[in-house]
């Protein structure tokens, strides 16, 4: 694992994600997926997760019976011939994931959605997607995360039936990435001055991008080793309220839940510090980028801020 490298990585995910639209453009990844599909069960640990537990909810909206697992888990959904199994390992070697895959094999269709092709958790997939985001040399998954999301919604675009512009949302969040990373001179001074507390970070974001808060706060511990926790923005009021009258608070919030505003008059009213990434919030210090309005864009891109953060501290704690 490597500071410099990472800012490298981050630095390259407007080409990466260029990369990705003209594949997307190109064909259909799961094209190979075939029909009868009654069950999908994503497989996956740490960021590949992270990414499968805001996709699975958007398929039991639509009526597709689909849950997201640690792979670690002792107990799983069974194997059957219409389960779908959607395992996720940007390395293609994660042990747990591998272990789970074990009890679908042979029974179970199993997609392999991966970085490493011919690595071992494609050695019995029926079918193999290339997350195409590159070598992450600095030894942490943050441009794989950002594709994982996108491909798992073109496959939920492909489960459904509901027809989505994926192509063209990946762009948008490539420009949306590349207008952060372009004028971080103007807000990551800032936001380091405003996160930098003696007790750590707090990420909050809605159930529907959770994973923005759980990648986040990854980010933070990977590679600065500070300790961040994530939240969900309505839980927040029944689990993490109490941390602001006790410790320096510093929070990172995802605007977009109905209960913004329940989370904020609290935070308010005990003087803690909160960063709003892609909103105005009163009480809360904002960074904006282009396309933030958009929650499809905002799910693909607000992690950055982060990312950037953790990449400045890691840096200088080097």
């Amino acid at each position: 694992m490597n500071p410099d490298l990472y800012l490298a990585d981050l630095e390259a995910k407007p080409a990466a994600l260029e990369t990705l639209a003209r594949a997307l453009e190109a064909a259909d990844p799961f094209d190979g997926l075939g029909e009868g599909v009654r069950r999908v069960v994503f497989l996956g640990m740490g960021s590949s997760r992270y990414a499968a537990r805001v996709v699975a909810p958007r398929l039991r909206a639509a009526g597709v019976d689909a849950v997201a697992e640690y792979a670690s888990a002792a107990l799983g959904q069974p194997p059957a011939p219409d389960t779908l199994v959607v395992a996720i390992s940007a390395t293609g070697g994660s042990r747990e994931t591998l272990d789970a895959l074990e009890r679908h094999a042979g029974t179970s269709r199993v997609l392999a959605l991966t970085n490493a092709p011919g690595s071992p958790v494609t050695r019995d997939a029926d079918l193999v997607v290339e997350m195409t985001a590159g070598e992450e040399r600095g030894g942490v998954s943050c441009r794989t995360f950002q594709h994982t999301l996108a491909l798992l919604l073109a496959l939920a675009s492909r489960l459904t039936g509901v027809k989505a512009d994926v192509p063209g949302l990946v762009r948008r969040a490539a420009d949306a990435t590349a207008d952060l990373l372009d004028r971080r001179g103007t807000w990551l001074a800032d936001a380091l001055a405003l996160l930098d507390g003696p007790h750590g970070v707090y990420t909050i974001a809605p159930a529907e991008r959770i994973s923005s808060a759980e990648q986040s706060a990854l980010m933070v511990r990977e590679g600065p080793r500070r300790p961040a926790v994530a939240c969900e923005t309505g839980d927040w009021a029944h689990v993490d309220v109490y941390l602001t009258k006790t410790l320096d608070y510093r929070a990172i919030l995802f605007p977009g839940s109905r209960y913004d505003e329940q989370a904020m008059d609290w935070i308010r009213q005990r003087g803690s510090t909160v960063l709003a990434v892609g909103a105005e919030v009163a009480g809360a210090h904002a960074v904006r980028y282009a396309g933030d309005e958009d929650p499809e864009v905002a799910l693909l891109t607000e992690t950055l801020v982060a990312e950037l953060v953790a990449a400045h501290w890691w840096a200088n704690a080097s």
